[in-house]
């Protein structure tokens, strides 16, 4: 339908010429990956056992799916808390999606509770999901950026009032 000559300029039409015969290319492709990207291997996820109790901290770069008990903290990249979990510490993840029960605080940029959810504690987070049969008991604080380190800002508990200030009002 298209070619490479156009039909409308005037002059004597050429037989294009036969492009030189090219080198085969090979099927592996390069491309310019920009160091501030790191590209991260897709690996299966760790997963912890429905009969393991784990009593400490986990830490991991990669992803954890935990079908047991966790007395501790968990930091992982995604972390899936399966149906007959109890996860009972802080965790922190870049996707965290919890079908079981979890108590303590909850950090993720993406969190999502599916309908057997059970969720005791604060949950952090950029994005979030919450399935119809969920059961949630905390606070929910969206934040752009729920992963950093530093601690988690608390309302300032009320201000005591001055001992003879509270006498003078309570008569």
């Amino acid at each position: 339908m298209f070619s490479k000559t156009r039909v409308t300029e005037p002059g004597p039409r050429t037989q294009p010429t036969p492009e030189p015969e090219q080198q085969p290319r090979s099927l592996e492709t390069t491309y310019d990956i920009p160091a501030s990207a790191p590209q991260r291997a897709r690996t299966a996820p760790s997963v912890l056992s429905p009969d393991l109790t784990v009593t400490g901290n986990i830490q991991t770069q990669g992803d954890i799916q935990v079908e047991g008990t966790v007395e501790g903290d968990i930091r992982a990249h995604q972390l899936v808390v399966g149906e007959s979990a109890t996860i009972r510490g802080e965790i922190v993840a870049e996707e965290v999606v919890v079908n079981g029960r979890v108590v303590g605080r909850v950090r993720g940029l993406k969190v999502r509770l599916t309908a057997t959810a059970r969720v005791e504690g604060d949950i952090i987070h950029k994005t979030i999901a919450i399935e119809s049969g969920a059961h949630f008991e905390g606070s929910v604080q969206r934040q752009e950026d729920p992963l950093a380190n530093g601690v988690t800002p608390k309302l300032a508990p009320p201000a005591a009032r001055p001992a003879a200030a509270a006498s003078a009002s309570d008569n």
